[in-house]
């Protein structure tokens, strides 16, 4: 299948990488030990996706250790699998961070280094969700789901934002700095409480707080994943709407009716309207194999994502449609006729699938679809970029060579180029 035509690919030529990050920890301690430290451990020869896809690799490793040790996101880890889990998220922040900075140097941004950091982030937020829910014993259910719907929402419009203002931006506390960071810390400490069951108390009274203060008992009684997840979902709200108050701005600037931009919202809920509704019609599925269904739901996000950002790139319509959506659909259409029936409604049809083995074999086969779909999409759009642009994606094709005048390097060769990542 051909995800980008012939005609759109001299789009790829006026490609600018833009972006804006206002983190002030950004600013004074990551970017300083990233620039004078980090970069340097890297050699020229090195692509800068292959430094992102390094990274992306920690996540996978962490994901693993989870399956291993906390498959039904219930169960205490040993200390030493949520110490690695905080140590690979800090290394593929570094490796993510870096990789703009190995482009720069070795005369390698474009087009394809954006994609790739993309899809590779879009991947690793789902993976993310779980093994924050694992860090937190949230279990197979509907607060797993939660933090899955924030992780990928937070995502979804961040891309919806860039299409539209053609600029990546993020805040004075946005998802990529602090909130790794953050995430980072939870999981050491989680190793060092000696498991996740310690997230599961009341925060305020293992804190030290009084119930004198006249708290509500409901508030005071919050554990510390409860607490987490209320900051989450302020921190979700605050970021949709400045996402949907930049979009507007960007395009009341060039004189189009923000509406219709607005409407590229729609797709996510949609579909996680359908998310919600299979997984109240199949407790099975929720309550017994959520794990690989969130990879599903993930990698359903990620191919919006994907075709959203190779829009961006190549200047194509809004992606509004993914094809990802049918087998759900589907699913839903086929889980609803039994329990119209059982609500007592005259019209409903029997289930094809029942709730029992068939499901979980439907199941694991969106999954399976999502992976195969994804995967041909992401290695036809690398594919097709790589063939127009004359170069290789892990490796170097054509390396840059330093001009040389009088016998000496000429120094401005370590200068400018654009960020991409």
């Amino acid at each position: 299948m051909v995800y980008v035509r012939q005609e759109f690919l001299p789009n790829l030529r006026q490609y600018k990488y833009a972006a804006v990050d206002h983190s002030l920890t950004s600013k004074y301690i990551l970017k300083p030990f990233y620039t004078n430290v980090v970069i340097k451990m890297f050699p020229m020869s090195m692509a800068p996706n292959l430094i992102t896809l390094t990274g992306f690799m920690f996540i996978v490793i962490n994901f693993l250790t989870l399956l291993w040790y906390n498959p039904a996101l219930d169960q205490d880890c040993p200390p030493w699998v949520y110490y690695t889990w905080g140590t690979g998220l800090f290394l593929y922040q570094t490796f993510d961070a870096v990789d703009g900075s190995q482009a720069r140097r070795t005369r390698q941004s474009g087009p394809l280094g954006e994609l790739f950091d993309h899809g590779v982030d879009a991947v690793n937020t789902a993976l993310g969700a779980l093994i924050f829910a694992g860090s937190q014993n949230m279990g197979q259910g509907w607060a797993t789901v939660a933090t899955l719907f924030a992780s990928l929402l937070t995502f979804y419009v961040q891309t919806w934002d860039e299409y539209h203002t053609k600029q990546l931006t993020l805040g004075i506390v946005n998802g990529p700095v602090e909130g790794v960071l953050i995430l980072t810390a939870v999981y050491l400490m989680t190793g060092y409480k000696g498991g996740a069951s310690f997230w599961q108390q009341p925060m305020l009274p293992t804190l030290g707080v009084p119930s004198s203060l006249g708290i509500p008992s409901p508030l005071y009684n919050l554990s510390f994943t409860q607490w987490y997840m209320l900051q989450g979902t302020v921190v979700m709200v605050f970021n949709t709407v400045e996402s949907a108050r930049n979009v507007i701005r960007a395009r009341r600037a060039k004189g189009d009716r923000s509406r219709g931009a607005l409407l590229g919202l729609v797709p996510f809920f949609a579909t996680w309207s359908l998310i919600i509704a299979y997984l109240y019609l199949q407790p099975n599925i929720l309550r017994a194999h959520l794990v690989p269904f969130a990879v599903f739901a993930g990698m359903v996000n990620a191919y919006s994502v994907g075709q959203m950002i190779t829009a961006h790139l190549v200047k194509l319509p809004f992606p509004y449609w993914n094809v990802l959506v049918l087998p759900l659909i589907f699913g839903v259409v086929d889980s609803l006729g039994p329990a119209l029936g059982a609500a007592g409604f005259p019209l409903s049809w029997p289930s094809a699938l029942g709730d029992g083995v068939y499901q979980v074999a439907f199941m694991f086969m969106m999954l399976g679809v999502a992976i195969g779909v994804y995967g041909s999409f992401v290695v036809d759009v690398i594919v097709t970029i790589c063939d127009y642009l004359d170069i290789w994606c892990l490796t170097i094709k054509h390396p840059y060579v330093e001009p040389v005048a009088d016998g000496k390097v000429d120094g401005a060769a370590h200068a400018g180029g654009k960020k991409v990542q």
